[in-house]
């Protein structure tokens, strides 16, 4: 999926540093003969590092190469935790920027107005630590409305359960209050009573059942169609929840719905990668403005990763791995990437033993 991890690199010997980049995470190390990183890592998680909950490819041992041996919707801090985990390696919540991460951008425009967060884990936890004042769940949002969800009696699965309120907000002061904007910050659980919420919510100007309004602003965390788990085949991902919402909302609104979708391959995730990468790995030379010679891309998604790492351009190297939603055995053929491998394992690798030829050479 939209999340990956940056690792920013010397070619001689290493000291960890760590850094961030879009739903990524990131190290740096530097060698004491020059504090100036050469080139940077970024590696999808879903299909490249990790396939469900399960490391793959070899990547528990491929990361720890990139550490001196001498030496995923939740907030970053616990995403961070759970690859630590995972992974064996340890992982600050500074190396994730994940596919929400540009999200926290945003704060400083709603101020203390009404919005909501839908998807999977905790989104409304995810945008209160990005700096949103007045946040609150799909879940606890669609609590306050009675019957707006005719299907809730047949939901066995939410029998019983109760809705986690991250404030003491009471239920008169959200329903009156307008929603000037929906962030779906990971993929949504319940598509049926999602779509019918958020309709509700962009047809009428913020204020369910109540009369036709301007839409609410609407942003994406991504737009993948689908991504790779243990199952054998790819499953849906937010992208295809974005085309059932918007089919549907085109048909009983008059105006088309208007969204904001972010993550890969937009351009933009790259570049603010790379700028996360800039501004540490400055902050740790204390040299001025740094930059990276080379930027490894490292993904399992041809239309994904390795287009937004082509449209992104120099100083990009993209890297296709075999574990995840391609299997193919050339290249793909409408976005190739600069080189195919089997793992992750493989990937870095190559990319040690070219970046080790480059600095013999100089």
């Amino acid at each position: 999926m939209n999340n990956f991890r940056i690792i920013a690199r010397n070619s001689l010997r290493r000291r960890d540093y760590s850094l961030r980049s879009p739903p990524s995470r990131s190290f740096c190390n530097l060698s004491q003969e020059s504090n100036r990183p050469s080139y940077g890592i970024a590696f999808d998680i879903d299909g490249v590092i990790l396939l469900g909950s399960s490391p793959v490819g070899g990547s528990p041992g491929a990361l720890r190469r990139l550490y001196d041996d001498s030496g995923g919707g939740l907030p970053e801090s616990e995403r961070a935790s759970e690859m630590t985990h995972l992974l064996g390696v340890p992982v600050s919540p500074f190396q994730m920027v994940q596919a929400h991460s540009p999200f926290r951008k945003l704060a400083n425009r709603f101020g203390n107005e009404l919005v909501v967060a839908a998807g999977k884990g905790e989104p409304a936890a995810v945008l209160s630590n990005y700096g949103f004042k007045n946040v609150v769940s799909l879940d606890e949002y669609a609590s306050y409305f009675d019957n707006i969800d005719p299907l809730a009696p047949y939901k066995k699965w939410m029998t019983g359960q109760e809705v986690h309120k991250e404030t003491s907000r009471s239920r008169e002061n959200v329903v009156s209050e307008r929603v000037q904007a929906a962030f779906i910050v990971s993929d949504p659980v319940d598509w049926s009573r999602d779509i019918q919420v958020l309709c509700d919510i962009l047809r009428t100007g913020g204020l369910p059942g109540k009369e036709i309004g301007p839409q609410p602003l609407l942003y994406f965390a991504n737009d993948d169609l689908d991504y790779q788990t243990k199952f054998p085949t790819e499953r849906l991902g937010m992208g295809a929840f974005r085309i059932a919402l918007e089919s549907i909302f085109n048909r009983i609104h008059d105006n088309p719905l208007e969204y904001t979708s972010f993550g890969k391959p937009n351009p933009f995730v790259f570049k603010d990668a790379e700028d996360v990468l800039k501004e540490i790995a400055t902050s740790h030379s204390n040299q001025g403005s740094h930059h990276f010679k080379t930027l490894y891309m490292v993904g399992d998604n041809p239309k994904i990763d390795i287009r937004g790492a082509r449209q992104a351009g120099s100083p990009w190297f993209s890297i296709l791995t075999r574990t995840g939603v391609f299997k193919g055995k050339d290249n793909h053929p409408e976005f190739p990437a600069d080189l195919v491998v089997d793992t992750v394992e493989e990937a870095v690798d190559f990319i040690l033993t070219r970046e080790s030829a480059k600095r013999s050479l100089i």
